[in-house]
């Protein structure tokens, strides 16, 4: 008989973390991931009453800084597990020291990425859409140059709250971006109907929200009561054998996240051919598919704090019981948030002012999803998570790469262009990517090589 872990090697009376600790810091990280999905899609409701050529061009660029944002959010992967690593093994200087570093990584990287989007944006927007709609492109241009200089402030912020995520305290960063998304709900609420802004209200109210988190999580970080403390920025100097440590965890995990993201916009490309009322469509759909799936990847972000700590401490079947156990909690999120998402997607696309033919549309992705979604995410995902928090990311990176674009990407531009079956060929090809991944990690868990990996 297969084992999912050996209990005999299991001492459940000292875990590192207690089933009290994996509430304090699973609960928090699902909360935020929740209302982070529903400001986004108060945000798409707000920018939809403005009309569709509007939320088509948020939709369009949101693609573009989704990609972004991912990167970022793989460097902050690579963060929480290099530092929890550290604080595993007990080596807290090793996690400051560490911690530094990827400070000043992420800051160069993020505003050179900036600036080239900056000094390339409508060539960018022109070569990824193609020839859409003069107002919607309008739009796009205005969205996408205000957007883009939040790039630094989303970066900074995200390693900030993984230096927080990575000794267990989830719940400050939590707080932070609860206040920040108020901050943009209200910003987008005066910007939009007070000053009729459109477009332009939404990406400003956006981009003055990400600067206050940003400042406020660094402030804190400063104040030397935590695991990790950052100060005296102005005297961090490169230590390139860190970095390339860091990198060697984060540049995988990014090219994870960005051929993923390359890999949707390829299928953007493809939904904006198919005119307003797909796009608008598909992204509604997309806001209530990220609601559904928040508390599940919220309890994977977890996932790698307590496995990463368990690698440091040489913990090893500990890891598994971790990685067995959270993937069991996913699996009941998801059913659950998946239930809650269907129940009030027709009144949000009412309050949304969606139009007919749109709406019908995203009900239809909606059924399929809320019936796909409970049998197949959360082993193509969850796993994955423990995996690469143990330094599993090459495996990772391959598997999602070629899953995406021999998959998801292929058979979706497939069903729209040749079979002509419209949006929902995008998640035709999304189910069979997650149905892949489910048997593939799956397999490598069983197969054991991850567990012997370690970073530090």
């Amino acid at each position: 008989m297969i084992k999912l872990y050996d209990k005999t090697q299991l001492d459940k009376e000292n875990l590192l973390f207690s089933g009290k600790a994996l509430k304090m810091l699973l609960i928090p990280l699902m909360v935020e991931q929740l209302l982070n999905s529903f400001m986004g899609m108060i945000d798409t409701m707000m920018v939809s009453n403005v009309g569709s050529a509007a939320i088509s061009a948020v939709s369009l660029v949101d693609s573009i800084n989704t990609l972004v944002i991912q990167v970022f959010a793989a460097m902050a992967t690579g963060a929480t597990i290099i530092c929890s690593q550290y604080i595993g093994s007990g080596s807290h200087e090793g996690s400051n020291r560490a911690a530094r570093q990827i400070v000043l990584t992420v800051m160069a990287i993020s505003v050179t990425l900036a600036v080239l989007c900056i000094v390339f944006r409508i060539p960018l927007l022109r070569l990824v859409f193609g020839q859409i709609e003069t107002d919607v492109m309008k739009n796009a241009q205005v969205y996408f140059f205000i957007t883009v200089l939040s790039y630094p402030f989303i970066a900074l912020f995200n390693a900030g709250s993984a230096f927080y995520r990575a000794s267990g305290d989830a719940k400050y960063p939590m707080k932070i971006s609860v206040l920040s998304n108020v901050i943009n709900i209200a910003g987008n609420a005066f910007l939009i109907f007070f000053l009729n802004m459109g477009v332009a209200g939404a990406a400003i109210a956006t981009l003055l929200s990400r600067a206050f988190c940003t400042v406020v999580i660094f402030y804190q970080l400063s104040k030397p009561r935590q695991e990790i403390v950052l100060n005296h920025y102005f005297s961090i100097r490169p230590d390139f054998p860190l970095i390339l440590k860091i990198l060697a965890v984060g540049v995988p995990s990014g090219i994870e996240n960005g051929m993923f993201q390359f890999g949707k916009l390829a299928i953007q490309s493809t939904v904006s051919t198919l005119g307003t009322t797909a796009i608008a469509a598909q992204a509604m759909t997309i806001i209530f598919e990220n609601v559904n799936g928040v508390a599940g990847v919220g309890i994977g972000i977890g996932l790698m704090t307590v496995v990463g700590q368990a690698i440091g401490a040489g913990r090893r079947e500990e890891a598994k019981y971790y990685i067995v156990k959270l993937s069991g909690y996913a699996e009941i999120a998801v059913l659950l948030s998946c239930l809650f998402a269907f129940a009030i997607c027709k009144p949000v696309m009412w309050l949304a002012g969606m139009e007919a033919e749109s709406a019908e549309l995203c009900f239809q992705m909606m059924i399929a999803i809320t019936v796909v979604k409970p049998l197949v995410w959360v082993l193509s995902f969850i796993p994955a998570y423990g995996m690469r928090a143990a330094g599993d990311v090459r495996f990772s990176m391959v598997t999602a790469t070629c899953t995406m674009w021999l998959c998801r990407v292929a058979l979706a531009v497939f069903c729209m262009r040749v079979l002509g079956v419209g949006p929902m060929g995008v998640w035709i090809g999304m189910f069979a990517d997650w149905s892949i991944r489910a048997v593939i990690f799956t397999l490598r868990y069983f197969g054991g090589k991850w567990i012997k990996m370690r970073i530090v």
